[in-house]
């Protein structure tokens, strides 16, 4: 790997464990101002605060990510865009480049890719051209790989399996996709990956304990920590939610002893 390169990911993963906690917060682009975001600069001060390696935002808001004080968040600019009211939500289409996130400050960039949606071709072609401009500038890609699509189970093992390991073929640095809901078969999505992978925690869960419990298997099946966003900035407490899944990713210490941090 490209010295500037490892620089970076050394400011979004963890030096001491190998691992990460990121906490994507570019949901207002998709949803709107949604509980959770509509202050951004004090959900990122929260966030930092617990412990969190880094944050995905857009390039609008990078501005509220900025910290001159406290304890220091990577930054990863969001390079993909679509909203809840376009015909097509799992259609994306690039909002800003690689060279626009050096210029900002930025640690790393990410993009979404649907595998499976209608729009597959030209989003995997956006991908190319992105691991491309990543290579040549040292910036690491932190690719969002999902199969979505009619008819496409998302969680399914073989699904997550092909949509994984075409974000490593074309060069991304980190994988962020889905649990497929057991130790064993997200184990074997890990393996079949030569690239790091992360797992999302999807819509907003009924329980933390459901949330907990599911990052545990995955850090267990090998995931090198997490991507979450909503059960994080939505949870009754972000700093101390992200400080409990620093417990489980960074100390290895299990969901129960997140559970009991939560509960002190």
């Amino acid at each position: 790997m490209e010295i500037g390169k490892r620089i970076r990911i050394e400011r979004i993963m963890s030096r001491d464990s190998g691992n990460t906690v990121i906490v994507p917060l570019d949901h207002g682009v998709s949803m709107g101002p949604i509980e959770g975001i509509v202050d951004l600069r004090k959900t990122i001060n929260e966030v930092a605060e617990g412990g969190a390696n880094a944050v995905v935002v857009h390039k609008g808001i990078v501005a509220e990510g900025h910290r001159g004080y406290g304890k220091d968040v990577g930054l990863i600019l969001h390079l993909s865009a679509s909203t809840m009211l376009s015909p097509d939500p799992d259609e994306k289409v690039l909002v800003a480049t690689v060279e626009e996130a050096i210029k900002l400050g930025a640690d790393a960039v990410s993009v979404h890719i649907n595998i499976g949606s209608n729009t597959e071709a030209e989003q995997l072609m956006k991908l190319g051209r992105i691991s491309r401009d990543c290579r040549e500038w040292g910036v690491p890609l932190l690719a969002m790989m999902y199969p979505r699509g009619n008819g496409i189970n998302q969680f399914d093992e073989k699904t997550v399996s092909l949509a994984v390991r075409v974000g490593a073929e074309l060069g991304a640095d980190i994988i962020k996709t889905n649990f497929t809901g057991s130790v064993e078969s997200f184990r074997r999505v890990v393996e079949g990956c030569p690239a790091p992978v992360v797992v999302a925690g999807g819509p907003k869960m009924n329980s933390t304990e459901e949330i907990l419990k599911m990052i545990d298997m995955a850090m267990d099946a090998g995931a090198r920590g997490v991507a979450i966003g909503r059960n994080v900035f939505q949870a009754e407490n972000p700093r101390r939610m992200t400080e409990a899944i620093s417990i489980i990713v960074h100390e290895n210490r299990g969901w129960r002893e997140a559970i009991k941090h939560l509960q002190g």
